[in-house]
């Protein structure tokens, strides 16, 4: 056996294994806020519909911008709480839109005829958008406010409480 082969390989392994180790059992929901305080990045996409959607025309309004997929359980188990921050703060003038993450629009269509909506959902080509926020996986939910500076980030699914903390913290 060739001992300095096994010594130069082991200077190599060792490292890369040991930073590989390190991101084991870290919280997925701990990834950066780095946008937390910063302009919102603007966009402009389509709806499902075909519909154009600016976030710079919501300016002046609060705005919940929510990544997801239909192939996302957690997406799915937070709809529920997106439709009813919808519904209870829509008419306050909080504006809600979603941004399919790395899926089809049929698909997505499907779940929200069965899910139900209230808000636009847009397309995503290339993913853009999802790389301009920083969007590692889904679902992710940004808070916007009214001056389209995000409050908030949360990874994850949003829960009801934060939800509504967010949401009256920037009414």
């Amino acid at each position: 056996m060739n001992w300095k082969v096994l010594i130069a390989g082991s200077v190599v392994t060792l490292p890369l294994v040991a930073l590989l180790a390190a991101g084991f059992g870290r919280d997925p929901k701990l990834r950066s806020n780095a946008l937390e305080g910063r302009e919102a990045p603007t966009f402009a996409l389509n709806t499902l519909d075909g519909q154009p959607f600016s976030l710079e025309a919501s300016k002046g309004h609060p705005v919940v911008v929510n990544f997801w997929s239909t192939w996302c359980q957690p997406c799915k188990i937070e709809h529920p709480i997106l439709m009813g921050a919808a519904e209870n703060y829509g008419p306050l003038g909080v504006k809600f839109v979603a941004v399919l993450y790395q899926d089809e629009a049929a698909k997505a269509r499907a779940f929200l005829n069965k899910a139900g909506s209230y808000w636009p959902t847009l397309e995503d080509p290339g993913g853009r958008t999802a790389i301009s926020y920083g969007v590692a996986g889904v679902p992710e939910t940004f808070f916007i406010d009214k001056n389209g500076v995000i409050v908030r980030k949360v990874a994850g699914p949003v829960s009801q409480e934060i939800m509504v903390s967010t949401l009256e913290q920037m009414l």
